[in-house]
């Protein structure tokens, strides 16, 4: 056999011309090592084949129906990403666009979210929503200290066991006591009243949540509002509310205009959203907007003489690429109000559509039905015995589709649910070909004696 420039066959693996055919500086006639650097460097076609044909063994972003995260977007958003992706979203002076991409996206926001002055709405790009409920967190934070001597007292945060784990993440890390309102009954989030039952002295704020991860369900937030007013009328007490509009900051606005949720509300402090949702953009990015600057104290923004210029700044986060951002705007100018109204109002339709379709099987019973969010949760019917929500998510994994099986919190534990998560691109088709698997699963899932045992179902990638 003739090698490739000369190179001597390396012992262990033998060369296959076709496929990896071997180079003098690294051809694929080995294994690369995998927790230690190579000794020298491979050519570039055989690095990229290396992880390119590891990364076919995970699952089809497509199909994953657990995650919130947009999969697809258009040709010409991934190329301007790309023209961006050397951009440092922090080095403000040297890249004045795409800094003023990003004011220009806060301003729009704050236009959609109805702030009382768009103008003097303040806000910035996250990383993503996690980012973003951890800088209005801060901001509740430091503006109750700065309220009154506070030395001695303990802060709360006050808000439902359905939160997204940054809000516990944040308590933890800025040493906050979190006051959950637990689930009950058929109610799956906070409920208003509960939620200003503990409010005290020392409640930084409370956080409403537009859009639960675990149902899809929109939380009352005028109700809250309204529950905080009487709270303060009676007391005094003034809480603040934050709204985690992670999902549903970006669905609400164009599909239900008539909810009020946003700064509508007086007593809406900040509102978040993650771009990288129903905004429509790759991750990661999110937003933090607060109604005007005395939401947010001075004291968490930090002025940096840095690369030419005095940038202010207020996100955790400082070096991150600005392709995401370009790609909001984009997005943002690409659709348009009437445009995310019809994709939202389309991946609404499919979620609705395919819960329907699901629950007329007989073998669930549906907790939610997309209406909100583009989202539903069920869970078996009463009187299946034969298998669990754990069996039927491990079978779809073998048909390629990722749908969570989990529990949920404290006084619902009781409750097992599989959620379907319907994003753009997610078309009637796809739905389809997902309620087809689903069909020709459950004739055998009903003829299992019971349930696989936990330890047993946790082994998704075969069955019995």
């Amino acid at each position: 056999m003739t090698l490739h420039k000369g190179a001597p066959a390396r012992p262990g693996h033998p060369v296959n011309p076709f496929y990896g055919e071997a180079d003098p500086i690294g051809g694929m006639d080995e294994s690369p090592p995998r927790h230690t650097l190579p000794d020298g460097p491979l050519a570039p076609h055989t690095a990229y084949q290396y992880v390119h044909d590891e990364l076919m063994l995970d699952g089809n972003a497509r199909l994953n129906l657990a995650t919130f995260v947009t999969t697809w977007m258009e040709p010409q958003a991934t190329a301007l990403m790309t023209e961006c992706r050397d951009k440092n979203m922090i080095d403000k002076d040297e890249y004045p666009r795409t800094a003023d991409l990003e004011r220009r996206c806060v301003a729009m926001l704050a236009d959609l979210w109805h702030a009382p002055d768009p103008a003097a709405a303040v806000g910035c790009s996250t990383t993503g929503s996690s980012e973003a409920c951890m800088l209005a967190g801060m901001a509740f934070k430091r503006r109750w200290s700065l309220a009154k001597d506070r030395e001695g007292a303990r802060p709360n945060l006050v808000m439902g066991t359905n939160v997204q784990v940054c809000w516990e993440k944040f308590c933890t890390f800025w040493e906050v006591e979190a006051r959950q309102v637990p689930m009950a009954g058929d109610r799956f989030h906070l409920d208003p009243q509960a939620a200003a039952d503990l409010c005290d002295e020392n409640t930084i704020g409370a956080v409403a949540v537009l859009g639960s991860t675990f149902d899809g369900s929109y939380e009352p937030v005028a109700d809250l509002c309204a529950a905080l007013d009487t709270l303060q009328e009676r007391t005094g007490l003034d809480i603040p509310v934050h709204v985690d509009g992670a999902s549903g900051g970006m669905v609400a606005p164009f599909l239900d205009p008539d909810l009020t949720w946003d700064f509508r509300l007086p007593r809406v402090s900040s509102i978040n959203t993650s771009g990288h949702k129903y905004g429509l953009v790759y991750p990661g990015v999110g937003w933090a907007l607060w109604r005007d600057a005395a939401m947010l104290p001075e004291e968490l923004v930090f002025r940096v003489n840095y690369l030419g210029g005095d940038l202010p700044t207020f996100a955790l986060n400082f070096s991150r690429p600005g392709a995401q951002v370009v790609a909001q705007y984009y997005t943002f100018l690409r659709l348009g109000r009437e445009g995310y109204r019809a994709v939202q109002q389309a991946t609404r339709d499919v979620a609705m559509s395919l819960a329907s379709r699901i629950g007329a099987l007989g073998d669930f019973t549906l907790l939610t039905r997309g209406d909100e969010l583009p989202v539903f949760a069920l869970t078996t019917a009463p009187r299946v015995t034969a298998f669990d929500v754990f069996d039927v998510s491990r079978r779809l994994k073998e048909r390629g589709w990722l749908v969570p099986a989990y529990t949920f919190p404290p006084n619902r534990e009781d409750l097992s649910v599989l959620r379907v998560v319907c994003r753009n691109g997610f078309s009637h088709d796809l739905a389809d070909l997902f309620l087809d698997d689903l069909a020709q699963l459950l004739p055998e899932l009903r003829a299992q004696p019971c349930p696989l045992q936990r330890p047993t179902r946790k082994a998704t990638a075969f069955h019995h």
